[in-house]
């Protein structure tokens, strides 16, 4: 075991290691134990019941968080034609076609999620090597493949918060939910936007207990477990 600093050491205190939270409870209580110097990340972190080796278990879909995550999210577009003004008026941040995917070529990738249009995939498409890895490919799965008239939409979206999850290969998933100068009304709204849209995301063939374990935590303090029955009966206004 690592040694923890002091710091993390005091506001380890606070917490019952041993108790799952309510959830009112638990985003009250991340938000003072963090003790990063900067507005800190709250994360959310799920343990599921699923085999991820299983095509038919898999778990990925996304969740628009109804106070964003307070990151200012830079949204590229890859399109061509009238969609390009489309993109534009709705706040993408950057907008093109075979410029962009020749400088994504060099080594550039200043942004933080990629939208296309259909007709642009065949060009798109040779980037997949470079923007699979990190999690930027535009696919369906994610709704970042959208005609022309869908962008101004789903770039406003994506500006607003909405965010892809997706069980990773230990079987879990980790979702950014807020700020620590969040309040808590708003984290407690986005843990249940984000608790509404894991459960419609459960796969057909999922047996047994759905989720496991639910632990939220700041970027630098300790994690604060959360009752799984309260958390999954919340919903969002």
């Amino acid at each position: 075991m690592p040694k923890r600093g002091k710091k993390y050491r005091e506001v380890a205190k606070l917490v019952d290691r041993e108790r799952a939270y309510p959830p009112e409870e638990a985003v009250e209580l991340v938000r003072k134990i963090s003790y990063a110097n900067f507005d800190a990340t709250v994360e959310a972190h799920l343990r599921m019941g699923l085999d991820p080796r299983h095509a038919d278990q898999q778990v990925r879909s996304t969740v628009s968080l109804p106070h964003g995550t307070g990151k200012q999210v830079r949204v590229l577009v890859f399109v061509e034609g009238e969609g390009e003004k489309i993109a534009e008026e709705a706040g993408a941040d950057y907008v093109g076609s075979v410029e962009l995917i020749q400088k994504i070529q060099g080594g550039w990738f200043e942004f933080d999620v990629a939208v296309a249009t259909p007709p642009m995939m065949s060009k798109v498409g040779r980037l997949g090597k470079v923007l699979g890895p990190r999690g930027l490919m535009p696919s369906p799965k994610a709704g970042t493949i959208v005609p022309a008239e869908d962008l101004g939409r789903v770039v406003r979206e994506l500006k607003a918060g909405r965010l892809e999850f997706r069980l990773d290969k230990t079987a879990n998933i980790h979702v950014p939910i807020g700020k620590v100068s969040f309040s808590k009304e708003q984290l407690l709204e986005n843990f249940a936007a984000l608790m509404e849209a894991v459960q419609r995301a459960r796969p057909a063939a999922a047996k047994g207990q759905y989720i496991r374990r639910i632990t939220i935590a700041p970027t630098m303090g300790p994690g604060v477990k959360v009752d799984v029955f309260q958390a999954s009966q919340l919903q969002t206004a």
